[in-house]
């Protein structure tokens, strides 16, 4: 980041903006930088800043570069959100009681404000793209400094120079963009691994769910500004990374000069440095042919797929909009294990969807036991309004839901623990992560079929790739030692 940071340096604020991007946000990082000094210089004390995320990988890896351009601007971070000087929420969506979790999150933080003259609060991400949701902000929570969307989070540094231009609430909602802004700061929560954006969106209208109408229509970066983050963060010592999209499977089809998913894959292998190569989420309708051969013959991308389901039942993937049938999923899953025997599959299910009968939970089951996932995130159908589903008759009784979800769960786990099994007593390549959370000689790192393994070891390890027996299976993790 020291290249930028000259950069950034070298502006002259004195000028009028430029407006080109990300020239733009370099002039308005040096403004805010100057604004951030005297307020600091005001308090006697550097200011700081703390980032809550709300959601998903996607949402971390935003994150990641909120924090990148807060500590360039001259923040440092705080783990307490009361005593932070700059407080901001990365939100999600998907569920409504996220939202209303905000709304208490913020509640707290009022008191905090009236106590810190310098407090700002931020919030940014899916929640701020529903326009009932901005109209309660200004009526109920003006206290709020900074509010702005999913499409513009690269025009962060110049909505917190405006703030304190303006010493108002700023408000920037965009409803949708075809811009994607390169090489700005961001700050990386682990040094060994990484999450990348390859696109941005979802053109899938699942019914049951928000994110097209937040996120927007799908849009992919170019291939080369792919590879060469990818090739910076290897320098940096990453080992690992991350490739993120809606529907990574989509990759490419807006570009110009048109690229599959499975040809940047093919071109992201051959970076010398990187070891391994995951990805999410991949959607079942256009997971292709030419992507399964390329992770058959792959040594770097890790023996893992997320393949969401949602349903077994073919009636009850039609009324989602999923646009495959039971029947081209567990085909899809036969080609997949064919090709990589040892992968690990794991996948999404909802229960409890509209109209779901008993003998459609039984599909659903069905798959269950067919495909033997490793393992499986559950979840009870929760009505989302904006949504096509949630004015869908034939809404399920809550206590029937119940019992349909506890039923899925124990066999999910039933056959979690068997599959995860089969690797006892081999020796492994497992990335170190971290230490132990509950045993401080133990170190803890994830296996490529993304299994945890936890085994003595000391931070001396942390980032490295290391070889281990995998002496006993506890369910869902294992205890090994390093070889």
């Amino acid at each position: 980041m020291k290249q930028l940071n000259d950069y950034i340096n070298d502006v002259d604020i004195t000028k009028e903006a430029p407006t080109n991007e990300p020239e733009r946000q370099y002039y308005f990082i040096k403004k805010a930088r100057e604004y951030v000094k005297t307020a600091s210089g005001e308090a006697g004390r550097p200011l700081s800043f703390c980032v809550t995320t709300f959601g998903c990988q996607m949402n971390a890896r935003d994150s990641e570069k909120l924090v990148g351009i807060l500590e360039e601007i001259g923040y440092v971070e705080e783990a307490d959100e009361e005593k932070a000087d700059f407080v901001i929420y990365n939100t999600c969506t998907v569920r409504e009681n996220a939202n209303m979790r905000v709304y208490g999150r913020l509640g707290q933080l009022k008191a905090s404000k009236k106590k810190n003259p310098h407090m700002m609060i931020g919030l940014c991400g899916c929640m701020m793209q529903e326009p009932h949701v901005i109209e309660k902000l200004k009526t109920s929570y003006r206290f709020v400094d900074i509010i702005f969307g999913t499409h513009n989070i690269y025009k962060f540094a110049e909505l917190i120079a405006t703030r304190f231009d303006s010493q108002r609430m700023v408000i920037d909602i965009w409803k949708d963009t075809d811009k994607i802004v390169e090489d700005l700061p961001s700050e990386r929560k682990f040094p060994f691994k990484s999450g990348v954006n390859i696109m941005f969106g979802c053109n899938n209208f699942c019914s049951y769910c928000i994110v097209p109408y937040v996120r927007g229509r799908e849009r992919s970066r170019n291939p080369k500004d792919i590879i060469r983050e990818i090739e910076h963060l290897v320098s940096d010592g990453v080992v690992e990374v991350m490739l993120l999209g809606q529907n990574v499977n989509s990759y490419g089809k807006n570009l110009e000069e048109p690229m599959s998913f499975a040809q940047l894959l093919q071109e992201i292998e051959k970076i010398e440095g990187l070891e391994r190569i995951r990805f999410m989420t991949s959607h079942p309708k256009d997971l292709s042919d030419e992507l399964i051969e390329v992770m058959k013959n792959s040594k770097k991308i890790c023996k893992h797929l997320h393949l969401p389901v949602q349903s077994g039942s073919t009636e009850i993937l039609k009324k989602m909009n999923r646009r495959y049938t039971k029947e081209q999923y567990l085909e899809l899953v036969r080609k997949i294990k064919e090709a990589v025997p040892d992968i690990s599959l794991t996948t999404d299910i909802i229960v409890g969807f509209p109209g779901e009968t008993e003998e459609d939970f039984l599909e659903t089951m069905d798959v269950v036991k067919q495909v033997r996932y490793d393992s499986a995130f559950t979840f009870i159908y929760s009505k989302r309004t904006g949504t096509p589903a949630a004015t869908m008759e034939d809404q399920i009784p809550e206590d029937v839901v119940k019992h349909r979800f506890e039923r899925l769960l124990k066999e999910v786990q039933d056959i979690s623990a068997e599959v995860c099994r089969v690797h006892e007593d081999t020796v492994q390549p497992v990335l170190v992560e971290s230490m132990n959370d509950h045993d401080e000689t133990l170190v803890t790192g994830r296996m490529s079929n993304n299994i945890l393994v936890h085994f003595p070891g000391d931070k001396s390890l942390i980032g490295k790739i290391v070889e281990v027996h995998l002496k006993e299976c506890k369910g869902f993790y294992y205890i090994g030692e390093m070889q």
